[in-house]
């Protein structure tokens, strides 16, 4: 491979946003205390015993698993979001498992055929995996949470994330319906990122599949949703796309083509957290617990929390560059992540994960306190 072709892809990508908190981290892991790595949203609880014994119970399946999953997967799936979400509506042939929300967000402009010619709305704020999906496809983007900024122009694919990273802030339901009913008169995919959903501490966060959003059609609209947060399964990239049955075959047989498949063992874990909601509930609560000690110490440091009202992050400013900010942590040996990763509306703000031990928050706040 020549390195023109080499560079050919990469080119067109962002620098990775986290490899530019190399100094940060050092700083804050000078601390006395250690570093406390509120950096990013990563588990950090163990798997529930239940998940491991499934993992392992087809351990020893030398076969290739299908790429859209076994029936129990499936099924599980539509019986998670209906318990859980009250999503209805929903068929079996409707659940597509991912390798991870991530790969499946970033490849979706791609496997839904879209070029140069086409426009991807995104997030003003919001994960730089949106981006990334447009710049791999190599089509036109726009940020807007309002697509009536968007005059006369059609999309052919708008990006919702509700509740929002890195913002926490939950979309009502009229504006959902909006994004639903806009959508159906251009002719343009919806595609809901959902892996929070399970993570709301104040007021109702809705699915764009919900009855009361698309009134039971799920034409043109998909949801992703993730194992990761919830379940603490990251590391087994557990995740899965619902909806519009149509398009889900459309991805599958692009799938099928290219090798996209989620291993066995994976699924049959994925088979068991969905099955089961006690352990989800367990986590919920290690979390709420962990946001109520750190939203109180930064506040009581002098910050401004806004929106945070689901998610696994605090959204904080007190008015100044976030990487001052960014700064300001690190001499207290706290690594958070800054507002300008995820657009330019964050400049003033950084996002503080929730993900970290007990005993590393409790030391955050100490140390902010």
């Amino acid at each position: 491979m020549t390195e023109r072709v080499r560079r050919s892809v990469a080119k067109n990508l962002p620098d990775f946003p986290w490899d530019s908190l190399t100094e940060a981290k050092a700083r804050a892991s000078e601390h006395p205390g250690g570093i406390v790595n509120l950096s990013v949203g990563t588990p950090v609880d163990p798997v529930d015993p239940l998940i491991r014994d499934a993992l392992a119970s087809v351990a020893e399946e030398p076969g290739y698993p299908t790429t859209h999953g076994t029936p129990a997967l499936r099924a599980a799936a539509v019986g998670a979001l209906a318990r859980r979400y009250g999503i209805t509506g929903l068929s079996d042939d409707a659940v597509l498992p991912a390798i991870g929300t991530k790969e499946m967000i970033a490849w979706m402009p791609t496997l839904l055929g879209l070029g140069p010619s086409d426009l991807v709305v995104i997030p003003e704020l919001a994960y730089p995996t949106y981006e990334v999906g447009g710049l791999l496809a190599r089509t036109r983007l726009i940020r807007a949470d309002g697509l009536n900024r968007l005059g006369p122009e059609t999309a052919s694919l708008v990006f919702v994330n509700s509740p929002s990273n890195p913002t926490g802030k939950v979309l009502g339901l009229e504006h959902l319906r909006k994004v639903v009913d806009w959508a159906r008169t251009r002719d343009a995919v919806v595609v809901s990122d959902e892996c929070y959903l399970g993570l709301t501490w104040e007021g109702e966060a809705l699915s764009i599949l919900h009855p009361s959003v698309c009134d039971g059609d799920h034409t043109n609209l998909l949801a992703v949703h993730s194992l990761s947060k919830t379940s603490n399964l990251a590391s087994y990239r557990a995740g899965f796309v619902t909806g519009d049955a149509d398009l889900v075959a459309d991805l599958l047989e692009v799938r099928k083509h290219s090798g996209m498949m989620l291993p066995l063992p994976i699924q049959a874990a994925m088979t068991a957290a969905l099955n089961d909601d006690e352990h989800e509930n367990a986590q919920r609560e290690r979390y709420r617990e962990r946001r109520r000690i750190l939203l109180d110490a930064v506040r009581g440091a002098g910050f401004t929390v806004d929106h945070s009202e689901a998610g696994l992050y605090l959204w904080a400013t007190r008015g100044e560059e976030c990487r001052r900010t960014v700064d300001w942590f690190a001499e207290r040996g706290i690594l958070v992540a800054p507002g300008e990763f995820y657009g330019p509306g964050g400049v003033q703000h950084v996002r503080i994960a929730l993900t970290a031990t007990d005993e590393r928050i409790a030391a955050a706040a100490d140390r902010l306190t």
